[in-house]
Order: structure tokens, then sequence, then C-alpha cells
């Protein structure tokens, strides 16, 4: 596979998606570093709970505005930026919800009465979904402002990779169906409600918890109805940009197990949606040695007693074991994806929590093919 500075070549929306756990933050960092690192100005978007995005970039903290990480922690990594920046932020959901209502309501009024109501405040939070279609709205806003050569969304944790491309359709679901025409019609659920002795019930609930449930849900549905053709209409931008030639998605999984499936499957359905595939990183991977036990038996017997070489050959077999595993793995990604769709990243000595870890994955991400990687990879 060729370089990433390559395959960015042109491109300004960088979009990583897989699974949870399989290091999609630290692949979306690294990459956002190297790029910046190549003189471009570039930005990276998280929903990260462990908030390893911020320590790793050396921010006491993100939130919902991007903040620069600082030009110095470049230089004391010896990495020189050639007028690149970088910036971050951890996307926060319920603030994004909140900007879009300011955006799509209609006047003060409405947009007060939605913030400040307590359904909308439970909902914009809870509902399925709302990570990753805010997600999107952030990163159509970044990208529409247009400051940045450069955007790298890591995309919010989940079981599935595939709920990233699902969930929002869900959540627009719920904005755009029958729960609103049902709610707001006169025969329909609220009159329902008050005509069936329900209206009791909700009234005891009021004089026990100060909370007035009916009015609440019926405040709701009428100011946030007036805003779904504006929710229909920013969704159909956000999807043209994931279409637009000058986004991609980038896969990231592990060299085992359920991650390789749902990689293939995710693959798949980018392909089935006609959107911008551009390659795979598998973290964690074990690299072959050319060498066997016998051979690490043999360097070793004039270095230590019979025993620890012993050990250490058996320890030489076993990771030669899991090296075999990912290499079937990799060959059923490269056999689905391409052989030149497929970038590998050993699984490193150390933790990756500074800019340093970060250009040390770069060392692999930014090499100029799989030759290159592989001897990296050995001869560390």
């Amino acid at each position: 596979m060729s370089s990433m500075a390559e395959i960015l070549e042109g491109k300004r929306v960088l979009i990583c998606a897989g699974s949870g756990g399989v290091g999609k933050t630290t692949t979306s960092a690294a990459i956002a570093a190297g790029m910046a690192a190549r003189g471009k100005k570039v930005a990276v978007l998280t929903i990260d709970p462990a908030k390893r995005l911020a320590d790793s970039l050396g921010l006491p903290e993100l939130g919902n505005t991007e903040r620069q990480v600082d030009p110095a922690l470049f230089e004391e990594a010896g990495v020189e930026q050639n007028g690149g920046e970088l910036w971050a932020m951890m996307l926060d959901p319920k603030a994004t919800f909140d900007e879009v209502v300011h955006q799509h309501a209609p006047d003060e009024e409405t947009r007060e009465r939605i913030l400040s109501n307590r359904i909308y405040q439970q909902l914009s939070s809870a509902l399925a979904g709302s990570q990753e279609y805010m997600a999107m709205e952030k990163l159509y806003e970044l990208w529409a402002s247009d400051r940045y050569d450069l955007l790298v969304l890591d995309t919010p944790p989940s079981q599935h990779a595939l709920d990233f491309l699902d969930a929002p359709q869900r959540l627009l679901q719920f904005i755009e169906g029958k729960a609103i025409k049902v709610f707001m019609a006169p025969t329909g659920f609220a009159a329902k409600v008050a005509g069936r002795g329900a209206g009791v019930a909700f009234s005891v609930l009021k004089k026990i918890t100060g909370v007035d449930l009916l009015q609440d849900l019926a405040e709701f549905f009428q100011a946030f109805s007036g805003m779904v053709g504006g929710f229909q209409e920013r969704a159909k931008k956000v999807n043209e940009l994931l279409a637009d030639p000058q986004s991609m998605f980038l896969i990231v999984c592990g060299p085992q197990g359920d991650p390789v499936e749902q990689a293939i499957d995710f693959h798949a359905k980018l392909a089935d949606r006609k959107l911008p595939f551009g390659g795979a990183v598998v973290n964690k991977v074990h690299y072959a040695d050319p060498g066997n036990a016998a051979t690490v038996r043999a360097a070793l017997d004039d270095a230590l007693d019979d025993d620890l070489a012993e050990r250490v050959a058996a320890n030489f077999d076993d990771y030669s074991a899991l090296a075999e595993r990912d290499g079937r793995s990799i060959e059923r990604l490269e056999g689905d994806m391409g052989a030149d769709c497929v970038i590998q990243v050993p699984y490193l000595d150390d933790d990756v929590h500074d800019l340093a870890g970060l250009m040390e994955v770069n060392r692999y991400l930014f090499a100029t093919g799989a030759a290159e990687r592989a001897e990296i990879a050995t001869s560390a």
C-alpha cells in the first residue's frame, strides 16, 4: 500500500471507522499528527471517554471547540511541522445538538423553549444514534468553515462498526417519523391521554415530582415539529459530504476474530452505499520473523544458560504462532479489500501516550510500502 500521505492527497475529510477497542483514536491522532508534520492544517475530532487523545497530544482537556496542539511538542519529539498545525477537539453530542437547535429554530422563543424543555434535555443525550449524528454534524460544520486542509474523524466507540452508518438514520426516523405526527394530531396521543383518565395519573405525578410530564411532552413536540425540515436538509448535505470524492473512509481493526469480520462487513456496506473507501489499518499485528526457534536457541546458547535459552526459544515459538494467526487474518482482509489496501501496524512494546508515540505509529502509516513496514518491524 502507498504511503498514507499519498492516499490522502486531495482529500479533505478522513473518517476512521471500526468497532470499539481496535485503536481508532490512536490511528486518527497519528494520521492527523503525521499530516500536520507535512505542512497541513489538520483537525482531529473524537468522542473518547478515556480522553486518551488529549493525553497523547499534551492537552489538559478537550472540549466542543478545537484547541491547537503546542508546536513545542513537535520540537520536543524532533518533528518538523513545516508550517503545519494540529488542532483537536472532543465531540460533545449534547452541546452539538444544542448548536443544531440554535441553527434550525425559526426564532429565539422557539429555541429557548426547546433548550429548556426537560424532554429535550433527556432525549438529546439518550437518543440512539445521537452521538453518530452529531459527530457528522460537527464534521460538516468544520468542513463548511473551510479552515482546515484535512479533518480526521475518530468515530464514536461502538460494538459494531456498522453502527456509525446506521445509527444517524435511526435518529432521523424518530425526528421525522410518526412520533411527532401522532402526538400533534387533534385526535392523537395527547387527546387520548386526556380522555382516558391517564390525565389523572399525570396530575398525581406532577404533585409528587413537581414535573408536568404531559405539558413538557406537548411543548417539546410543538416546538420541535417546525425544525424537521431543517434536520432533513442538513442530513442531506452531510450525506453528500460523506460521498464526496474529497472524503474517504479508513477502516481500523485488530488482526483477529470479530474485528476482522466486522471490517469485512463494513467494507461491503461502504461499497453498497457507494461511499469512498481508502484502505484499512490493522493494529497490534505480530509480524513474522524470518528466523526460527533453532536459530534463536543457537544465538542465545553462548549468552544464556540452557534453561533460560530454552524458555526464550519457547516464547519465540508462541510469538511465531501468533504471527501465523495474524498472517491468515491479513490475507483474508487483503483478499476482500485488495493487497494494496491494508496497512499493518505492529504490536508495539510501549503504549502510545504522547506525541512521540504517535510519530512511532506514523513510521508504519506513512511508510512507502509493505516491505518497508516489515523491515521496520523486524529490525526494531
